[in-house]
């Protein structure tokens, strides 16, 4: 999963949509967008499940509205939260049972391990709130700001047992306002999100971009641009 390229548009042979997974623990306003996107027939896709490690994610009502499976695997019978080793074992049973082409981590909170990861039935990506590799991990916004950066924005990495550190496919940009916060930046942050998630998918699903590593290897030779490809967008 480590080498992406851009390839031709013809390489999936087959108009079947892609599958897809999302592991969720909040809101849930990305997995909306792409569901909004797939009803409307705007994405060639399908959405085989959802994993909350939460129980009082929004995401769970989203998808339990749009008649998508829901696994919730967020306590023990203790109570407790669940740890990280049971959530991917129950996890890694669920993806096997649904078979997915694309596994998408949107406003997903848990660190998987690597034999997690290496073990999935498909690709895994991450949509982190910066434009990586500055500020990986958490409170990205607010250390944007404090640090003086004119720019700020999203990105679409391959997810890899490093935190935030696999190749990073597509990114979206704005400017930081004087009067920007933490909190109105997210605001403003989350608006690329929602363009920019199902654009990747979108370029994923055409086969404009891959995952694949034999395809990679045979693109090596094209002059292609170079990730991460970038959107530039301003409210």
């Amino acid at each position: 999963m480590s080498e992406i390229s851009l390839i031709s548009t013809n390489t999936r042979q087959d108009s079947k949509p892609l599958r897809i997974a999302v592991l969720v623990s909040g809101s849930g306003s990305n997995l909306q967008v792409l569901i909004d996107a797939m009803q409307a027939g705007a994405l060639p896709i399908e959405i085989v499940g959802v994993i909350s490690n939460r129980e009082d994610a929004y995401a769970i009502t989203r998808a339990k509205d749009a008649d998508i499976p829901v696994a919730v695997l967020s306590h023990v019978a203790s109570g407790k939260r669940m740890g990280i080793k049971t959530f991917e074992s129950h996890a890694s049973e669920q993806l096997s049972a649904w078979q997915p082409d694309l596994i998408v981590l949107a406003g997903f909170m848990r660190v998987l391990s690597g034999s997690f990861i290496d073990s999935a039935p498909a690709p895994m990506i991450n949509l982190h709130p910066s434009l990586l590799p500055v500020y990986k991990g958490l409170d990205t916004h607010q250390r944007a700001i404090q640090a003086g950066e004119r720019h700020h924005g999203c990105s679409i990495h391959v997810v890899t047992a490093e935190l935030d550190a696999g190749t990073v496919l597509t990114q979206a940009l704005l400017e930081i306002h004087q009067k920007d916060t933490a909190d109105s930046l997210q605001v403003r942050v989350q608006k690329l999100e929602h363009q920019l998630l199902p654009w990747t998918i979108l370029l994923l699903a055409k086969g404009a971009l891959s995952l694949d590593h034999a395809q990679a290897s045979n693109q090596q030779s094209m002059s292609l641009p170079t990730l991460p490809l970038k959107l530039y967008l301003n409210d």
